[in-house]
C-alpha cells in the first residue's frame, strides 16, 4: 500500500481554525478593519514531492490529487484569514460542507473583532491515512501536523498581536476529511486534535 506524504507552508491559514474562532473575539467592537500595511505578503505553498510511483496505480494518483486539493484549500484559506474575508478567494473550488462553513464563520468573526492573521502557519507531513475509492462518493482521510510557532493573530484596532493562550500547544495533529466530487477532491471537514502533539 502506498502512503502519500506532503509538507506545505501557507500564509496564516486554517488548521488553527479552532484557535481562530477562540481568538477572533479578542478585538474591539467597531466596524470592519483592514490589515495594516506591515502585514507580510502571502507565502506560496511548498511541497515535498511524493515518492515516484507508477502512473498505472490509481490509488497513488488519487492520494496525490487529495493532497493537491488540501494544498490549494490551505492557501486560499490563508488569503481569507489575512484579510478577514472570503471575498476574492477560490475557497469554493476546494472546500465545502462543514469545512467551508467554518472558514466563512471564522473570517466573519475576525472581521467583526478587527483581527487578521499574520506570520506563517504550517501544516507539515500531511499524509493520506485512509482512501475509499469504491464508495458511491470516494472518500479520503488525511492527518497533518499544525505548527503555530511562527503564527499570530493581530488586532488591527489596538495595533498589536493577540497572544496565544498559555495552554495552547504550538504543534498538534489535525485530521481532515475529503470527498471526490465531479469537480475533483473537496475538503469537507477538519478536526483539530489539540491534545495530540506532533
Amino acid at each position: 500500500m502506498v502512503t502519500a506524504r506532503h509538507t506545505r507552508t501557507a500564509a496564516p491559514a486554517f488548521a488553527a481554525l479552532a484557535l481562530v474562532l477562540t481568538l477572533a473575539g479578542c478585538g474591539g467592537k467597531d466596524g470592519d478593519a483592514k490589515a495594516p500595511a506591515t502585514t507580510a505578503p502571502p507565502t506560496t505553498a511548498t511541497a515535498t514531492p511524493a515518492p515516484a510511483t507508477s502512473s498505472a496505480d490509481p490509488e497513488a494518483t488519487e492520494k496525490r490529487a487529495v493532497l493537491a486539493a488540501f494544498d490549494a484549500m490551505w492557501a486560499e484559506q490563508g488569503k481569507a484569514f489575512r484579510q478577514a474575508d472570503v471575498k476574492g478567494t477560490r475557497l469554493e473550488q476546494y472546500a465545502t460542507l462543514r469545512a467551508l462553513g467554518e472558514i466563512r464563520m471564522g473570517a466573519a468573526r475576525m472581521k467583526q473583532a478587527g483581527t487578521v492573521m499574520r506570520g506563517e502557519l504550517r501544516a507539515e507531513d500531511a499524509t493520506v491515512t485512509a482512501l475509499d475509492l469504491a464508495a458511491a462518493t470516494p472518500k479520503a482521510t488525511l492527518t497533518t501536523c499544525v505548527d503555530l510557532s511562527a503564527y499570530e493573530t493581530y488586532d488591527t484596532r489596538a495595533k498589536k498581536p493577540v497572544p496565544l493562550p498559555t495552554n495552547q500547544p504550538l504543534r498538534y495533529v489535525s485530521t481532515v476529511q475529503a470527498e471526490k466530487w465531479p469537480s475533483g477532491w473537496m475538503v469537507t471537514d477538519i478536526a483539530q486534535e489539540g491534545a495530540r502533539s506532533c
